[in-house]
Formats: C-alpha cells, structure tokens, sequence
C-alpha cells in the first residue's frame, strides 16, 4: 500500500506572488492587506518552479492529494483553485484536491506545506515545511521522499 502525501497549493505548488503581480493596479490597492480575498486572484498564479515535475514524480510513489484552504471571503477562489489543479496538474490530480481549514482531520503520512497554520502544525503525520531551511524547494524535497 502506498504511503499517503499531501501538498498544499499557495506557496507549494503555486507562486502566489505571480497572482499579486497580475492584478490590475485598482485591485491590488484594494486588496494590499489581504490579498488572499482578491476576486480570482487564483487563477493568475503559476506553478513554482520544479512543482508540476515534482508533483508527477511524487504521485507515482505515494497516494497524493492537493490539501488547501479556500479564503472564506474570496467568492472565486474554491473555483479558480479547482480549475488551476485541472490545468495543470489534469488526470494525475484527478478529484484528489481537498479544501479544508483543518488540515489535522486528514490522516496521511506526509504533509508539505509552507505555513504551521490551518491544522499544519497539528498534523499527525510528517510535516515537511516547504521554504524552511531544510527543504527550501522542491528538488531538496523530492530527494527527502524518494531517497
């Protein structure tokens, strides 16, 4: 049986910063201090680099689902997050996204994520914190998983 992994979206798979940079210049002033709730904000983000590579490597080894949070006040963000994964990660993400603000429910054996927040730091699997000192991107990840 395959060990169970999941990946968050924002800050993991996707390059949040590249959604920022596309917003028109009224909305990006609107929304400066919560950008998470900018109207279709999700669907101008990039993958992070190595993320779409990695993540096909990942599912072929373990039972892998996309495990994230939906802002509550961003009426487009659980569309744009689902057609985002459609996208670009198509079949081999196939129903496997999951939205929740609780992310400990899930019970797995990895969790990679860029923040202890929703559940993450609660999470009774192993947490690899994506960004930190010791799994700054996705090459050194892939590495820890698939030694």
């Amino acid at each position: 049986m395959k060990k169970i992994l999941y990946v968050d979206l924002d800050n993991v798979l996707v390059n949040f910063q590249s959604g920022m940079d596309r917003l028109d210049k009224l909305t990006y002033e609107k929304y400066r201090d919560n950008w998470d709730e900018a109207p279709s904000i999700f669907s101008l983000m990039d993958p992070l680099e190595g993320a779409i590579e990695s993540y096909n490597i990942l599912a072929q080894k373990f039972d892998t689902y996309i495990l994230s949070t939906s802002p509550w006040e961003n009426p487009t963000a659980l569309q744009d997050k689902l057609n985002w994964v459609k996208k670009y990660l198509g079949t081999v993400a196939y129903k496997r996204l999951i939205i929740s603000h609780n992310k400990h429910l899930n019970l797995g054996d990895y969790l990679i994520d860029d923040r202890l927040k929703n559940g993450a730091d609660k999470f009774t699997g192993k947490l690899i914190l994506f960004g930190s000192d010791k799994f700054p991107d996705w090459k050194t990840v892939v590495k820890y998983l698939i030694p």
